[in-house]
């Protein structure tokens, strides 16, 4: 084999082994997003338990550098017929979380007139 042959084989060899490297690496980065969604899934439901029953969250899939982000959403507890939505604010560093006040649930928005 010549040298040229010699190096396009290591080449190809090297090409192959990177696919194969970037390919695990996003499977272990998109198991690692989906458990960070499920966690701040938990920890926010969790947290507006006492203020809303049944609480559903929406969950930003990557959040910020810092911080993980989930609209929850649920009945009231003090008032039961009234929805309301919370913002959660999980850190990522301490693994706490944070709630803001209740928000009436949004509407959908209105079209434009003349559209």
């Amino acid at each position: 084999m010549t040298k040229t042959g010699k190096m396009a084989g290591t080449a190809l060899m090297v090409t192959m082994m990177l696919t194969l490297a970037a390919g695990a690496a996003r499977a272990s980065s998109d198991a690692a997003w989906a458990e960070f969604a499920a966690e701040v899934k938990t920890k926010c439901t969790a947290a507006t338990g006492a203020t809303l029953t049944a609480p559903r969250a929406v969950v930003d899939p990557f959040g910020s550098q810092h911080f993980g982000m989930a609209v929850v959403t649920g009945n009231l507890k003090a008032a039961p017929k009234t929805q309301a939505s919370m913002i959660c604010v999980f850190d990522k560093r301490t693994k706490t979380v944070e709630i803001g006040g209740e928000l009436p649930p949004m509407k959908p928005a209105a079209p434009a007139k003349g559209r």
